[in-house]
Formats: C-alpha cells, sequence, structure tokens
C-alpha cells in the first residue's frame, strides 16, 4: 500500500524530529511505501510543496496522513484536505496539540469540514479523543504515540539528587522560564540544585530563558538540540524530569523520560493527565505553579520510596505504548 504523509519534516534544519519522521519510518518498516512533505523551511513553501504532492501522487497513493496542529499548520491539514476531497482520496489527519480543542470553538465550520469528512480522526490521546467526540466527531479512533521501548534502558535510582532535566523546543507554550524559576526555588533549600535545558529554539524563548536566567543570577546548563541517543545518555547523570508546558497533548519527550527511569514532575494541562496520574507514576501540580513543582521535587528527594515506586508504575505505563503493540492499530486503520 502507498500513502502520502504530510508534516512538519524539519530536523534537517535544527528543529526536533516529528511524528512524520517516526511514525513514517515505523511504518515503511512495516511494508508500506510512503512519500512524504515537506522539508522546506518556509511556511508558504512547506505549504506549496504539501499541496504539489497531493497532486503529484493524486492516483498512486490510497491515504493522506496528516499532522494536524491547533495553530499556524492548522492550514496545511485544511487547505491539504480539500484538495484530497477534490481529488476523492481518502485523508486521515493525526491530531497534536493541547490546544485543538480551542480551535475546534474558535473555528468550528472549517473543523466541520476539515474534520467530518475524514477517512478517519486518529486522536494520540484520551485527551483529544473526548473533546472531538464532545464536539459531535464520530470518526476518531484512539491510537497513542509509540516508542519502540527496547532502546530505552531503564535505570534504578537508588540515590536521588537534586539534578533537574528539560526537553522540549524552547517556545512559550512550553513556559521554559518556569523551570529556571524552579531551579532558583529550589535551590534556596538545594543550594547543589543543577538544571539542563535541552532542545532548539523555536520562537525566540531560548535566549529569551537565557537572559532571564541570567538577570536572576542562576547558572543553567543550556544544550541546544541534541539527537536523542545524547540526550538518552545524558538521562542517566540527572534524577528528576520536569515538564513546565502551558498546553500540551502526549509529549514524546515525557513519554521517553518515563521510559528511562526518570522520575517526572509535570504541569497537570491538557492531555498529560491522560498520560501521568498524579502520585501514580508522577506528580503533578498546576499550570505555572513554580512553588507546587519546587515541592513536589523536595518531597522526591525526601522519600526514596515514593520515587522508586512513580518511575516503576511510569515503565509499565508507558510499556503499553510500545510500537509492537501500537502498530497493530495502524494496520486496522490502513487495512
Amino acid at each position: 500500500m502507498k500513502l502520502l504523509y504530510l508534516g512538519n519534516q524539519l530536523s534537517k534544519h535544527g528543529f526536533n524530529k516529528t511524528t512524520i519522521e517516526t511514525l513514517g519510518l515505523q511504518l515503511e518498516q512495516e511494508g508500506y511505501t510512503i512519500y512524504y512533505a515537506s522539508d522546506k523551511k518556509s511556511f508558504l513553501f512547506r505549504l506549496l510543496d504539501m499541496i504539489w504532492a497531493v497532486f503529484i501522487y493524486r492516483k498512486q497513493v490510497s491515504y493522506i496522513l496528516i499532522d494536524t496542529y491547533s495553530t499556524k499548520a492548522f492550514w496545511y491539514a485544511f487547505f491539504c484536505s480539500q484538495l484530497a476531497r477534490i481529488f476523492n482520496i481518502k485523508y486521515i489527519p493525526i491530531l497534536h496539540g493541547g490546544a485543538l480543542p480551542n480551535r475546534l470553538k474558535k473555528n468550528p465550520k472549517l473543523c466541520q469540514i476539515l474534520f467530518a469528512n475524514a477517512h478517519k480522526n486518529i486522536a494520540p490521546s484520551g485527551y483529544l479523543k473526548k473533546a472531538f467526540e464532545k464536539a459531535a466527531f464520530t470518526n476518531v479512533i484512539y491510537i497513542p504515540n509509540s516508542i519502540e521501548i527496547e532502546k530505552y534502558p531503564f535505570k534504578k535510582r537508588t540515590e536521588l539528587t537534586p539534578k533537574l532535566l528539560w526537553v522540549r523546543a524552547f517556545a512559550s507554550i512550553y513556559n521554559p522560564e518556569m523551570a529556571v524559576k524552579v531551579l532558583q526555588q529550589l535551590q534556596k533549600k538545594s543550594p547543589s540544585a543543577t538544571l539542563t535545558m535541552v532542545g532548539p529554539d523555536k520562537d525566540g524563548s531560548l535566549q529569551t530563558t537565557k537572559d532571564f536566567a541570567k538577570s536572576i543570577g542562576v547558572t543553567v546548563n543550556f544544550t541546544g538540540q541534541l539527537p536523542k541517543e545524547d540526550w538518552w545518555q545524558l538521562a542517566t547523570t540527572h534524577d528528576i524530569f520536569i515538564n513546565t508546558t502551558h498546553f500540551d497533548n502526549t509529549p514524546v519527550s515525557v513519554m521517553e523520560a518515563m521510559a528511562l527511569g526518570l522520575p517526572v514532575v509535570s504541569t497537570n494541562v491538557g492531555g498529560i493527565p491522560y498520560l501521568l496520574r498524579d502520585k501514580e507514576n508522577a506528580l503533578l501540580v498546576n499550570d505555572n505553579d513554580v512553588v507546587a513543582m519546587t515541592n513536589a521535587i523536595c518531597s522526591l528527594l525526601e522519600d526514596r520510596e515514593q520515587c522508586k515506586t512513580l518511575a516503576l508504575n511510569a515503565r509499565n505505563f508507558i510499556e503499553q505504548m510500545d510500537w509492537d503493540v501500537v502498530k497493530e492499530g495502524w494496520k486496522l486503520v490502513l487495512r
């Protein structure tokens, strides 16, 4: 079977890999032939490249997969889906971004045109599935983001130190400055506390975060973007993973931290509570609550048994998202 996959294929430009570059490869390994668009850096050129790909491959592919986001990239999905309808090609939006429910409320007519006419809408989280069903879409299927669990060595942490790790693109919606504020508060109780922040810049937030850390006299290790294997190795020298986002769906970096055995402290926004259960496989705090996140970290440092339990539960939970399990859902959709 031949597929066209539309999304932001931008890792060669210094951005993190998105689903198009992970799921696409996994589907290829299952025997599907996949054409891709687009790796163009410019928004306009990327849109034109996607539209051209729909036209070029219109007679060759059985389905078009479309990574569908809530902000500017929403328009890729909208225009390409309507072209697919003209050519009578089945298209499948893959829903991303914790703010998609806001898009459903903001543009109900456009969303109706896009999502109601899809072959299926793939929700990688119970959060988005519930939001779309609440908006009366009946063609929504839950297929979680996946990881290849055998690639993630689980480290049992018998001794916990206040070494924090943050992995995400630097963008305002992910609230990177909160991580710096947490470090500042934590150092008042644990002067040896450190923070490493890994990820590329997306909207100028990297420099803003650096300037903020400098302004309050806090030293942070900014690594820039790292290949997955490098940050996995870096994780072995850190003991707590923090996620500070304002909006979210099912972040792969958090899933990877769970697989690696890093206890996670996160804001409880968007789809996060569908992935992380407070005091079961992670600790959750309210959005932008620096004091609560600092206290949660301190509770982990003081209670090693709690930390051990959270990490083991997180690993057991994430094993359900191994590709060997998740791929069966995709085979059903694409049969």
